[in-house]
């Protein structure tokens, strides 16, 4: 089955994290304003929230869709996690 509770809605987290991300790192260009390092801290703050947030769902998607059993939800859910944080 492969998901598809949620439409395939849980990608747009990652999307959003993507964008945000690119303004932390365009922050200095003329094409921004040049926020605060303070505001650019809870830009971060967000992209974190937003990836874990796309977890969350992609996880509970597959398991309600039944792709998963919960014994593999809560297992693929803390690799995920595990493995987001790797990543950051």
């Amino acid at each position: 089955m492969s998901g598809g509770f949620f439409e395939y809605k849980q990608y747009e987290f990652q999307h959003i994290a993507d964008d945000i991300e690119q303004i932390v790192l365009d922050n200095d260009t003329d094409e921004y304003y040049g926020y605060s390092e303070e505001t650019l801290k809870e830009f971060k703050k967000a992209v974190e929230i937003l990836k874990k947030a796309q977890i969350y769902v992609q996880r509970i998607d597959w398991l309600v869709s039944g792709d998963d059993g919960e014994d593999t939800f809560h297992e693929r859910l803390e690799s995920d996690l595990v493995g987001n944080k790797k990543c950051q």
